[in-house]
């Protein structure tokens, strides 16, 4: 990559490079003589771009490190170790998850290792060590750029690497706001260089994806969804790691400094880590900043406690949707693990079945619990906390309701309660405290209570501590701006008219009443009746269910929430409510598609009845509802799943029970989880809760101003989006000619309203789908808008990206709108997809625009260049004259007619290159030697006759003598038997000595013939 003192991504890597240096990394690429880093660090060690550690540097580290046994690792047996941890990444691994998993069990327990004594007379088996993780500073840390490995046909060099003792743990790719990309391209490079060169990501910690803005950091195997932010924490990042915002306005900054310190990047390999093991697969799980920094509170608070009592508890509020569980899971492993306390005991205390359920089920997918015990009734709890051994113990609550006081013995206990707020200010957390009375214990919640019997925060706060109110906080506002959770927006519906109906209505009630109109019935109702009992009211479920213009569940489901493929929950106060909810959808809907969820009773009703469900069909059930295609479509709740159900197809809630304050909250927060497309969660409110939130929620003014989202707002967002986008386009008329358009393209030629234009619009489309259909769409003219900026859209898209069908990866909505708009076809036929070559150029050539033309062929010149630049000198050299012209270009240096000019002869430079290389008769192989023999090495041959003969002969001799098999690309066997070949015929056949010794030569040679192999 060329050095460069524009602030494209060469600029962004400088940055990083620096900071990294700041941490204590030995940096290579920094300097602007040094060339490409890893290119030093290869000739230092000798490093075969196949592989992926330094082995070399590894081999240094380890004859010189004494950590555990690695004392026994010698100048003569050291060589043995590294051939057998170099067989351990021979092959490219067909789960590449799994792979992490196997290698990051060697980073953190060591590799066994056979030596033998002195005399040669005993062998005994050891764990080596590859990293120092207790002395942290008695490792070696690396920062290079460039770090280019191969894998057959496929050549990836990400942006940065970070390498501890030579073993790379940190994969880097960087992106530039001033360039068109961002961090969404680096998480796409990443995951093609997972899939293209899987071995470099073996022993992977977490890769990172960056634009000159964001810092996003994800664990191998990671979609875009799950690449997080990562934050500084006032109290426990220190603060040579935090950047005062004066002090430096960079936002990559901190990210770097918190996350990449040797400490932290150390403290998260042996301490949090875990491999999610399920029927689809396995996932790696790394850890979330919040959960990070809370679980190590946890440990400091129990350092604390140690020795003063009065500071054994502390509550952990983090939002719904946090991963609180996997805070708790962090943090009992280390607990158990890392002698903080003395053969520790940890109870995980959950306040239902579901919950410990759940909680289990993890555990056992985990795998990293051996000592996990699910306590199986009362008798068994008692027994398993008098037993002196250190385990990890899950049980519910309930379990704690005639268990002895004082079972603690000697043994230290920590007890970490989930949902505390909801069962530890009664009668059944008295009776945890005095059976564990000296334990210490934490709680977590995203939604404490403070009422006038029951308080969160106090049963919680330490008495060493009489102000604290939490040991760690994570809000709602946080989560959303980390795009951990949704915001959830809501529609009032609870102003709905319905008729009365006397026989839905009690005979006694029916018969009091009997004398008052039909409106003074309804003012009785509506004053006397409570809102379950309104609920129960067929005549009003009909109305709710049954009502057009999107105010009833049906139509409002099929027309804003099903064509997305999103699902629906309908949440009611009382069983028989819920039961008429679902005898009205069933009207609708296929019995399927339609479940009732509540607990059963032996002396219910007829009408609740008929839903019953066993705990086995239950649980079939919400498994089903889980899965995008999977049925049902909507599901009646009364309490089930409004606590601990995380389904992000769920995307409304239909509101029919007045909900308060945690109860509110937790309801919200099963409508918040992301998925791709999803914009946010919604509730549409029959009960009129978000009517007035200073009643319904007795929380802080941030909390109720994160809840307070009404769909008018996002009216008001998805309008000021739209006049952003038609803004990048001003003095532009809104019409489809080919003028037209070619104008909007030339105006997004220019890196920055390039990037705002992809960025938006991406944003918009979820918008426009959340929001659609509505009247105010099209009232207010946005529908029209943006049905330009999506024709806009796909000519970018075509001329760009060079999709031949961009329509087709448009969301549902979008889609119907354009599905019978013929500019669409137009658009396509304007500007078709081709080749390199003559038909492009013409196609190019009817472009009025010049920085339109200037685009059209910087993109697919590269787009054709990317892939074979490895191929053949003449592809690279092109390739680096593209990226210089496109450079000086966006720079300004070069007008938008003189970079049509010089971009124009590069496609045909490749075209006559290509029309050369078929008519010279060589093999790709051939032919690239050949070029890389005249180019570079002319004072080695006569001429290009003799250029010709060498680069033919040694072709046929490696097509003759290399013997081909599943990953024979990346054998270093066989890279070694091609270099012999390459020695013999170079030097005995054509008396080429100096070829013979040239190592470069030698090793792109090798490269050549590889790349072009069949």
């Amino acid at each position: 990559m060329a050095k460069s003192a524009t602030p494209d991504e060469s600029g962004v890597k400088e940055d990083v490079l620096r900071w990294l240096e700041c941490l204590n990394y030995d940096t290579y690429g920094l300097g602007e003589d040094e060339g490409e880093g890893a290119t030093t660090l290869d000739e230092k060690y000798g490093r075969d771009p196949t592989e992926v550690i330094y082995y070399g540097m590894l081999r240094e580290w380890l004859v010189e490190s004494e950590v555990g046994n690695n004392d026994q690792i010698t100048e003569d047996n050291v060589d043995d170790f590294l051939t057998s941890l170099r067989r351990d990444l021979a092959h490219d691994s067909a789960n590449l998850v799994e792979a992490n998993e196997e290698f990051h069990r060697l980073l953190v327990r060591g590799k066994r290792f056979a030596v033998t004594s002195e005399e040669g007379k005993e062998t005994k088996r050891i764990f080596v060590r590859l990293v120092d993780l207790r002395d942290i500073e008695n490792n070696r840390f690396v920062a290079a750029d460039e770090f280019r490995v191969k894998r057959g046909g496929n050549s990836i060099r990400p942006d940065v690497n970070l390498f501890v003792n030579g073993i790379p743990l940190v994969t880097m790719e960087l992106k530039s706001l001033a360039q068109e990309n961002d961090y969404y391209d680096a998480i796409s490079d990443l995951r093609d260089y997972e899939e293209d060169v899987s071995r470099l990501f073996v022993p992977n910690l977490w890769n990172v994806a960056v634009d000159s803005m964001a810092y996003r950091y994800g664990a191998v195997g990671a979609t875009s969804s799950f690449y997080m932010p990562w934050e500084a924490d006032e109290e426990a990042t220190p603060p040579e790691y935090r950047v005062e915002e004066e002090e430096d306005a960079n936002p990559l900054k901190e990210p770097v400094l918190a996350m990449c310190n040797h400490e932290t990047l150390l403290d998260v390999l042996r301490n949090f880590v875990f491999y999610e093991h399920r029927t689809g697969g396995t996932t790696k799980i790394i850890p979330r900043y919040m959960q990070y920094y809370a679980a190590n509170r946890i440990l400091d608070r129990v350092r604390e406690g140690r020795t003063d009592e009065a500071m054994r508890r502390g509550l952990i509020w983090h939002t719904q949707g946090s991963g609180k569980s996997f805070t708790m899971l962090y943090a009992a492993r280390m607990l158990l693990e890392r002698g903080v306390l003395d053969h520790p005991k940890v109870v995980l205390v959950v306040d239902t079945k579901d919950l410990e359920d759940q909680m289990a089920q993890t555990l056992n997918n985990l795998g990293n619990f051996e000592m996990f015990t699910r306590a199986k009734n009362i008798d068994h709890l008692e027994r398993r906390l008098q037993t002196d051994q250190s385990e990890l113990i899950v049980t519910t609550i309930q379990k704690f309701e005639d268990v002895e006081s004082n079972l603690q013995r000697d043994q230290p206990t920590v007890v970490m309660s989930d949902e505390a707020h909801r069962f530890m200010e009664k009668d059944l957390g008295n009776k945890l405290a005095a059976a564990l009375p000296d334990a210490f214990h934490f709680g977590f919640t995203g939604t404490p209570v403070r009422e006038s019997e029951r308080d969160t925060f106090s049963n919680y706060r330490p008495e060493g501590k009489p102000e604290e109110l939490y040991l760690h906080y994570y809000s709602i506002g946080d989560g959303i701006d980390d795009g951990l959770i949704l915001p959830v927006h809501f529609t009032l519906r609870h102003d709905m008219e319905w008729e009365i109906d006397a026989d839905a209505i009690d005979l006694d009630f029916d018969r009091e009443f009997s004398t008052l109109s039909v409106d003074e019935r309804q003012d009785v109702i509506e004053k006397y009746l409570t809102t379950t009992e309104i609920s129960e009211l067929r005549p009003r479920v009909e109305e709710v269910v049954w009502a057009g213009d999107q105010r009833g569940i049906i139509d409002h489901f099929e027309k804003t929430v099903r064509p997305n493929h999103w699902k629906g929950m309908v949440v009611t106060p009382s069983r028989k409510a819920a039961a008429i909810y679902g005898e009205e959808l069933r009207k609708y809907y296929d019995p399927e598609e339609v479940e009732v969820l509540y607990t059963s009773t032996g002396n219910d009703s007829e009408t609740v009845r008929q839903f019953h469900t066993t705990p086995e069909e239950r649980d079939a059930i919400v498994e089903n509802f889980k899965d995008p295609d999977g049925d049902p479509k909507l599901l009646v709740v009364v309490d089930m799943l409004l606590t601990g159900f995380d389904a992000p197809v769920l995307k409304t809630m239909y509101l029919d029970r007045n909900l308060k304050n945690h109860n509110l909250l937790q309801a919200i927060a099963r409508t918040n989880r992301p998925a791709d497309g999803k914009h946010n969660g919604e509730i549409v409110d029959y009960q009129g809760v978000f009517a007035n939130l200073d009643d319904a929620l007795d929380y802080g003014a941030d909390v109720r101003s994160e809840i307070d989202r009404s769909r008018k707002q996002l009216l008001e967002d998805i309008e000021a989006l739209v006049d952003d986008l038609l803004g990048l386009f001003d003095d532009i008329p809104r019409d489809n000619r080919q003028e037209t358009l070619n104008k909007c393209l030339a105006r997004l030629s220019k890196p920055q309203p390039k990037r705002d234009f992809k960025q938006g619009y991406r944003e918009l489309q979820d918008l426009y789908e959340t929001l659609s259909p509505d009247k105010e769409l099209v009232g207010r003219g946005i529908q029209d808008d943006y049905k330009w900026l999506t024709n806009v859209f796909v000519a970018y898209r075509l001329n760009n990206n060079r999709e031949e069908n961009p329509e087709e990866n448009l969301r549902e909505k979008t889609k119907k709108i354009i599905a019978d708009n013929v500019e669409i076809g137009e658009i396509k036929d304007t500007y078709p997809v081709y080749k390199l070559g003559e038909k492009h150029l013409q196609q190019v050539d009817q472009m009025t625009e010049p920085a339109a033309k200037a685009n059209a062929i910087e993109h697919a010149t590269r787009e054709h260049l990317q892939p074979r630049v490895d191929r053949n000198p003449k592809y690279k050299s092109l390739s680096e004259k593209l990226e210089d012209i496109v450079d000086r270009w966006q720079r300004g240096d070069l007008t938008d007619p003189d970079a049509v000019e010089k971009l124009e002869r590069v496609e045909r430079d490749v075209i006559d290159f290509e029309v050369e290389l078929d008519e010279h008769g060589l093999s790709e192989g051939a032919h690239a030697i050949y070029s890389e023999l005249t180019d570079n090495y002319g004072d080695e041959v006569a001429g290009e006759d003799e250029a010709e003969r060498i680069a033919t002969d040694i072709s046929e001799q490696f097509d003759a003598e290399i013997e081909r098999f599943e990953g024979w690309e990346t054998s270093s066997e066989t890279r070694k038997k091609i270099r012999r070949l390459l020695i013999r015929r170079l030097a005995k056949e054509h008396g080429k000595v100096a070829l013979a010794k040239d190592d470069r030569f030698l090793e792109q040679t090798i490269e050549y013939l590889i790349e072009n192999a069949d």
